[in-house]
C-alpha cells in the first residue's frame, strides 16, 4: 500500500509543480552535492540553508518563519543535514525553526524531536535502556564526586568505562578508562558527566554501522579501527557488511531506530567477545560517505526517495484540502 500511494502521489502532480526543497546544512560537502544530485533527477530543485539565517517574522505579515532563497513559498520539504552549535539559546532557536516549518506542514527529515532525542547521549541511552533495547550500562549526572563514584565503583568490578560529551560526534572527545589512575582525567563536557560501560569487541577493534530508512535497514558497513575508536573519522577503515547474513544485527538497528522514532537514522552497534550486540548510538543526521564507499546500495537515492515521497504527499494533502 505505502509504494501504491507514493505512486498515485506521483502521479497526481506534474513536474512543474513538485517544487523545491532546502537542505540544511553550513558545510554541503560531498554529502549535500550527492543528495541534491538525487533530487534534481526526480524533478525538485534543491538550495542550501543555514539555520543561522533563518528567522520568525510574527508581524503578521507574509510567512512567519522566513528562509533565505524562499521568500514567495516555503519549501515543499527540508532535510536536515546538521544543526549548527551555538549557546543553548541559539541551538533552541535553531531547533525552533524546525519545530516550526513542521507545525506548518513542510515535512522536515529528520525532525527538530528526532534531533533532540539522538544529540543528546543521555537522552538516547535513557530511551534504548526504557525500552530493552540491549545498550551498555551509562550514566550522566553533573556531579563530578559522583561521576568519581560511579566511575570507581565499576572499575573496581573488573569493567572499563568511556566519557564521552553529551553533545558530540565522530568520536571527538571520548576517553577510556582502565584503571583507578586514570581517573585523575576524568573528563567533563560543560560540566556534564556521560560515562558508558566500555564493550570489548575482542583482539581487533571493530564495530557495524547500519543505515536504517522507513523502518528498513538499506546497508551496513564494519568498522575497524587502529585504535579503540571505530570512528571513519578517527581512522577506521570500512568493510562491506552483508545485512542478509545477520537477521539479528538487522533487528536491532531497527528496533533502535523504530525507539527513537524517525525515518531514518545510522546505528552503531558493537558484539562483545561472548557475541552479545549492543547499540552504542542512534545518529539522526548520520553521514555515509564511508558506507557508500562499501556498498552497492545508492544510499542518497534511498533517501531521495523516502524524503520526496513524503514532500509530494504532503503536496497532495494541501491541494486536497485547497479544493
Amino acid at each position: 500500500m505505502p509504494a501504491l500511494w507514493t505512486k498515485l502521489c506521483w502521479i497526481a502532480l506534474s513536474e512543474s509543480d513538485l517544487g523545491r526543497v532546502a537542505i540544511v546544512t553550513d558545510d554541503p560537502g560531498w554529502h549535500g552535492s550527492r543528495l541534491k544530485l538525487a533530487f534534481g533527477v526526480r524533478g525538485f530543485e534543491a538550495c542550501y540553508v543555514s539555520l543561522t539565517a533563518c528567522r520568525l517574522n510574527l508581524d503578521g505579515e507574509g510567512a512567519p518563519i522566513s528562509i533565505p532563497g524562499f521568500d514567495a513559498q516555503l519549501p515543499s520539504g527540508v532535510f536536515v543535514r546538521g544543526v549548527p552549535g551555538g549557546s543553548l539559546q541559539q541551538v533552541s532557536f535553531f531547533l525552533d525553526i524546525l519545530h516550526g516549518l513542521a507545525f506548518l506542514g513542510v515535512p522536515v527529515y529528520n525532525d527538530a524531536r528526532s534531533i533532540e532525542r539522538t544529540v543528546d547521549k543521555g537522552m538516547t541511552s535513557f530511551l534504548l535502556h526504557c525500552a530493552d533495547i540491549p545498550t551498555p550500562p551509562a550514566w550522566v549526572c553533573n556531579d563530578r564526586d559522583m561521576a568519581i563514584s560511579i566511575a570507581v565503583r565499576e572499575l573496581e568490578q573488573g569493567h572499563q568505562l568511556v566519557s564521552k560529551p553529551l553533545f558530540g560526534s565522530q568520536g571527538e572527545g571520548v576517553q577510556r578508562y582502565r584503571s583507578l589512575d586514570d581517573l585523575e582525567g576524568l573528563a567533563e563536557s560543560n560540566g556534564i558527566f556521560y560515562l558508558q560501560r566500555f564493550v570489548d569487541s575482542g583482539s581487533i577493534y571493530h564495530d557495524w554501522r547500519v543505515f536504517v530508512i522507513r523502518g528498513r535497514a538499506v546497508a551496513a558497513m564494519r568498522r575497524c579501527g587502529v585504535s579503540w575508536l571505530n570512528n571513519v573519522a578517527q581512522g577506521a577503515h570500512c568493510e562491506a557488511a552483508r545485512l542478509d547474513d545477520d537477521a539479528v544485527l538487522r533487528r536491532l538497528a531497527e528496533d533502535a531506530v523504530a525507539v527513537i522514532g524517525m525515518p531514518y537514522a545510522g546505528v552503531d552497534i558493537i558484539q562483545d567477545e561472548a557475541g552479545r550486540y549492543s547499540v552504542i548510538e542512534v545518529n539522526s543526521v548520520p553521514a555515509w560517505k564511508g558506507l557508500q564507499s562499501v556498498s552497492d546500495v545508492v544510499i542518497a537515492d534511498r533517501l531521495a526517495d523516502d524524503f520526496l515521497s513524503q514532500c509530494v504527499r504532503q503536496s497532495v494533502l494541501d491541494n486536497v484540502m485547497a479544493q
